[in-house]
């Protein structure tokens, strides 16, 4: 389930929750201009025994766009064949995602922040989501998100 503020904390953002088990989530808060073409973000992911955040998520305008990604994603609500997978221009947040039959969507968000430096950590949880509405509800939560009309 996704909303775009799901009372986590005051800061207006996207929380997506897994349809199979709400334990297992995704929230994109933080939203601000980081520079002219781009904003930065914050990714938070949690399952039961983890939680991983990724403070400085950068989203560029001439890149395509996790918004772009995740409408793609929802108009192809009649499912597609393999996996399906969009990364930020530094790799610090990448987004896989399948369909299973039943119409769910499993997204895999993979956090992986500064991963040129040594030392550095990679998490991962995956969301399930109905093809149709839920993914539909979700392109428009992450376009409002990072375009800031936001209320």
């Amino acid at each position: 389930m996704t909303s775009p503020d799901d009372g986590m904390d005051d800061e207006p953002g996207v929380t997506i929750r897994s349809l199979d088990n709400a334990a297992v989530g995704v929230r994109l808060s933080g939203q601000e201009p980081f520079d002219e073409g781009c904003v930065q973000y914050v990714v938070e992911a949690w399952a039961p025994g983890l939680t991983a955040r990724v403070d400085e998520v950068v989203a560029w305008i001439w890149d395509a766009d996790l918004a772009a990604f995740v409408a793609g994603l929802a108009a192809d609500y009649q499912g597609w064949e393999g996996e399906r997978v969009w990364q930020t221009y530094d790799g610090d947040l990448a987004v896989s995602a399948v369909f299973r039959s039943g119409g769910h969507v499993g997204l895999t968000w993979t956090l992986r922040p500064w991963p040129n430096v040594a030392g550095g950590w990679t998490a991962s949880v995956t969301t399930w989501l109905e093809a149709g509405e839920q993914m539909s509800s979700l392109a428009s939560d992450v376009e409002e998100f990072l375009s800031g009309e936001q209320p």
